[in-house]
């Protein structure tokens, strides 16, 4: 579950929002996710073990009615395809002109088809890991003499091929076996999720960097280089992973319910997993805040537009070329992490002249888990609009029929691939956030649903109730924000007036699931509480 939840949200989100200092940051990871984001895993979790593990479409459809369900199915298609985008936009600046790093994430991909096939004729997964991660580690070091050959110069990409490149990838994995490409590599990346995250864990403990962010930055008001709004809402939507994520409904319904062995193990699942979760936010965040305030613009902005800072890099040409990369103007978040732990390992005396490993481990360790979220998000985008359109033409209900299969999945790659090749990580990032947190939103709604019907104490709703409240008005107003100063803003340069109408959407369909909740709860209060140890009647279950 933690491997589930824990992909590359909890790294990028608080590096962005290191644009506000360290403070904001670390105030919403940690009230967030004890408050919000651990309630909101947990809850779901027991709801969906409620129903048989299904998913939160189907217990929104159990719990408020068919029009909430309907809703909330139709909600989780805008926001697995947001997702793809957002997580995408993260790595092209990583890739963009850097063949190494290119060439590293590139052979995970017939690596992992080759652990796949070696499972699939020995049957022995253990064996096929081994060496897949020792390849993958075999790619990373191989890298610097690729660099200058004619692969090397063919594998320095632009950003735009970059955007173009995968969702094309997206397609063809979507439409391989699951156990060829999908399963491998998720089994190779949690290995090296876990084994990374433990890195960067002793890394900070025991080197201990010195931040170099002030608590608050000039940019709280708005007006930033990294992200355009004022400090609230947007650090709410900015970090979504590690504080509360919408995403984790996903995981959390329908998936990890089927893996529980039984209730109690739902709150170190549910609620540890998240506790974890955000320790790793925190991490992402020292790393970025170690760096000199303005090393970070420098690599978080356009050059034109960190000019107008009027501040001057400290260390940023000496990363440059202990990295042997121009730094310069690689947005999205995922450079920036991978700088900022590779000058904190560069500390360790015997690991000083190491940096561009480190760097290009780490972007190839982003990279790798975006394109696990990608295979798996893509294909889940896929059965929701064979399910939707099936509702019209019966065949497309078939996930095993060919043509729909293969022509669902040519919708869900055009229509996220479209939202990463439509604005920048300011605005892509922030549509990601809104539709996000607004799943987190119908999470707690449900599980507020669920508990006042089950709960003898009526009070544990607002465990739910006081998280919702704050994340409904955030998610709104922040989605009005962005639809009046950038979607419908001719002057902005995340100007997209269809960007803007599936922010209207989604915030409309989030109002008519809170209203359904509403008139249930309102039913549900006229009636006698359950009685403590006492089961629901047969009406109730």
């Amino acid at each position: 579950h933690f491997a589930a939840i824990a992909a590359a949200g909890p790294l990028v989100g608080p590096v962005l929002a290191a644009q506000y200092g360290y403070l904001p940051s670390m105030i919403w990871l940690l009230i967030g996710c004890v408050i919000g984001g651990a309630v909101h895993d947990t809850v779901v979790l027991f709801a969906s073990m409620k129903h048989h593990g299904k998913s939160l479409s189907e217990v929104a459809k159990a719990e408020l009615g068919p029009v909430a369900g309907w809703c909330t199915g139709l909600a989780m298609l805008f926001i697995i395809t947001i997702t793809m985008a957002g997580l995408s936009m993260v790595v092209v600046h990583a890739l963009e002109r850097n063949p190494w790093g290119a060439f590293a994430v590139f052979m995970t991909i017939p690596i992992a088809i080759g652990v796949g096939l070696w499972e699939r004729v020995t049957g022995s997964m253990k064996n096929a890991s081994y060496v897949g991660i020792a390849a993958i580690m075999a790619c990373v070091f191989a890298g610097p003499y690729i660099q200058h050959t004619a692969l090397g110069e063919w594998l320095s990409l632009k950003a735009s091929t970059v955007s173009l490149l995968l969702p094309i990838y997206a397609f063809f994995a979507t439409a391989l076996p699951v156990w060829m490409l999908l399963t491998p590599r998720a089994c190779l990346s949690s290995f090296m999720k876990i084994g990374v995250f433990g890195l960067l864990v002793a890394g900070v403990v025991f080197i201990n960097p010195q931040i170099q962010f002030p608590a608050v930055t000039q940019f709280i008001h708005g007006g930033g280089p990294v992200l355009s709004g004022p400090v609230w809402p947007f650090i709410s939507i900015t970090i979504a992973c590690g504080a509360i994520s919408g995403f984790h409904a996903f995981i959390g319904s329908g998936t990890t319910p089927k893996q529980i062995d039984k209730w109690s193990d739902i709150l170190p699942v549910g609620f540890g997993a998240m506790l974890a979760e955000c320790v790793v936010g925190v991490m992402a965040l020292i790393a970025a805040t170690a760096l000199h305030p303005a090393d970070y613009f420098a690599i978080n902005s356009a050059p034109a537009v960190f000019q107008t800072l009027g501040m001057d890099v400290v260390n940023l040409p000496k990363l440059s070329q202990e990295i042997g990369l121009d730094l310069y103007g690689r947005t999205g978040g995922a450079v920036t992490l991978a700088v900022g732990m590779a000058d904190i390992f560069t500390h360790i005396p015997w690991f000083s002249h190491l940096a561009s490993y480190f760097f290009q481990f780490m972007v190839m360790f982003e990279a790798v888990f975006i394109l696990t979220a990608i295979d798996s998000g893509t294909r889940v985008a896929r059965y929701l609009i064979q399910d939707f359109v099936g509702d019209l033409w019966a065949p497309l209900k078939r996930t095993d029929w060919m043509p729909g299969a293969i022509g669902a999945s040519v919708v869900a790659c055009a229509l996220w691939g479209y939202l990463l090749n439509s604005g920048d990580i300011n605005s892509v990032w922030a549509l990601f956030g809104v539709s996000n947190q607004l799943m987190a939103s119908i999470g707690l709604i449900i599980g507020a649903t669920i508990i006042l019907r089950l709960s003898h104490n009526r009070g544990y709703m607002l465990t739910c109730l006081v998280p919702l409240a704050y994340l409904y008005v955030t998610v709104n107003y922040a989605g009005y924000w962005m639809v009046k100063n950038v979607y419908l803003n001719p002057a902005a340069k995340g100007y997209n007036v269809f960007n803007a109408g599936i922010s209207i959407v989604m915030l409309a369909l989030g109002l008519v699931i809170l209203i359904s909740a509403v008139r249930r709860w309102k039913a549900l209060l006229g009636r006698p509480a359950p009685q403590a140890g006492l089961k629901p009647a047969a009406s109730e279950a």
